[in-house]
C-alpha cells in the first residue's frame, strides 16, 4: 500500500496545551495511509517571505515524530528541519487560526494547485463571513445584513439584537442592541451615542435576534467529511451572555438533539460543494426550546480531543480515517 506525504500548515504563536493540531497531527502520522508529515508554522521567522506571499520563497518545516507534544518553553515548532519540497506533498491540511486573508488563501491554492487540500482555500474565504449565514435561513434565528445604520434600526425595533462583523472571530467585536441600549462588551451606551461612533465607518454587521435562552449555552459540533463526531457545550461565565471559552466560558459534555442533526443535514451538502471537509458548527437555543445556527467555523477546529475525552471516544483517530477517506474519493 502506497503511503502519502502530508503537510500541515499553522501558526503555533499562540498555542497552548489544549491546542487540537498536537493530538491530530500525531495521529495522523499513526495512520497506516501515513508515510511522514511536516508542519510549517507561521510563527517561524524563515516562512515570512512564503507568508509575505513572495512567489518561490522556500516553506521552512518540521518533521514530526510520535513523540509531538505541546511545550511553552521549548516548543517542537520552534526549530525547523529542513525545506519542504511542495511537490512531495499529497495531502497539505491548513490548520491556520482565523482570520486568513484572501491573499493568503489565493496563495495556497496557488502553490498546492496539484495538492488535495483540507480545507479548500476558496471554501475557507466563502464561509469565514457572517453573511454566509443567510444560506440557510431555515435553521437560524431571524437575521439581516446591515450595511448601514437604517438597516441596524429596522430590525432593532422588531427585537433585540446581537450585532456580529462580517469576518470576525473568537466573539470578538459583538455588539448587543435592546431598544435604545448597547452593549460592546462589558461597556454600556446609548443607541444614539453607538450611532455617533459608526457615522464615517463601514458598516458590515450580521444582525441576528438575541436569544433569551442564551444562559443555557452555546453548543459546539464537530463534522468530518459529512459525520457528525461529537460536540462540547460552552456556558457563559457569570455576569455575561457570551459563550465563548476564550472569554471566560466553560466547556461541558452534551448530546446531540434532532433539530442539531438536521442543521447539518441542511448545511452539509453545500459546505461538501464548497471542499470544506472538517468544520465546526455552534448552535443556541431558540426561544421555542430547539436549538437554532449560529455559527459556521471552517479554520483550525479545536475541542475534538476535549470532546473525545469527554465521551471517552476515539475521536482523533477517526477524524484521521475521515479525511483519508474524502482524500481517496477525490482520486
Amino acid at each position: 500500500m502506497k503511503k502519502h506525504r502530508v503537510l500541515i500548515i499553522t501558526d503555533h504563536r499562540n498555542h497552548s496545551s489544549e491546542n487540537s493540531l498536537y493530538a491530530l497531527a500525531t495521529a495522523m502520522l499513526q495512520s497506516p495511509h501515513t508515510a511522514s508529515v511536516d508542519i510549517a508554522s507561521r510563527h517561524n521567522e524563515l516562512n515570512k517571505d512564503f507568508f509575505a506571499h513572495k512567489v518561490h520563497s522556500p516553506l521552512w518545516v518540521t518533521t514530526i515524530t510520535e513523540q509531538l507534544v505541546y511545550s511553552n518553553e521549548n516548543h517542537p515548532l520552534d526549530k525547523v528541519d529542513k525545506v519542504g519540497l511542495i511537490e512531495s506533498y499529497d495531502l497539505i491540511w491548513l490548520r491556520l487560526p482565523p482570520p486568513i486573508s484572501l491573499e493568503s488563501l489565493s496563495h495556497f491554492s496557488a502553490t498546492f494547485h496539484n495538492q488535495c487540500i483540507i480545507n479548500n482555500p476558496k471554501g475557507i474565504y466563502a464561509t469565514g463571513s457572517k453573511e454566509f449565514l443567510t444560506n440557510f435561513t431555515s435553521v437560524c434565528p431571524p437575521l439581516k445584513v446591515c450595511r448601514s445604520i437604517d438597516d441596524i434600526i429596522e430590525i432593532k425595533e422588531k427585537f433585540p439584537i446581537v450585532l456580529k462583523p462580517f469576518r470576525e472571530y473568537g466573539g470578538k467585536g459583538i455588539v448587543k442592541i435592546d431598544n435604545q441600549q448597547v452593549w460592546e462588551g462589558k461597556r454600556e451606551l446609548s443607541f444614539d451615542a453607538f450611532k455617533s461612533e459608526l457615522r464615517g465607518a463601514q458598516v458590515e454587521f450580521l444582525a441576528v435576534k438575541y436569544l433569551k435562552n442564551v444562559h443555557q449555552g452555546d453548543k459546539r459540533i464537530i463534522v468530518v467529511n459529512g459525520q457528525t463526531l461529537g460536540a462540547s457545550l460552552r456556558l457563559p461565565p457569570k455576569d455575561s451572555w457570551i459563550c465563548n471559552v476564550a472569554l471566560g466560558g466553560s466547556s461541558h459534555s452534551t448530546d446531540i438533539t434532532e433539530a442539531e442533526n438536521n442543521i447539518i443535514k441542511t448545511i452539509n451538502p453545500t459546505l461538501q460543494k464548497m471542499g470544506i471537509v472538517m468544520y465546526g458548527v455552534d448552535t443556541l437555543v431558540g426561544d421555542d426550546g430547539d436549538r437554532l445556527l449560529s455559527e459556521i467555523n471552517t479554520t483550525s477546529i479545536g475541542g475534538l480531543p476535549q470532546i473525545a475525552r469527554l465521551n471517552n471516544k476515539p475521536l482523533v483517530e477517526k477524524t484521521i480515517d475521515l479525511i483519508w477517506q474524502y482524500y481517496f474519493s477525490k482520486k
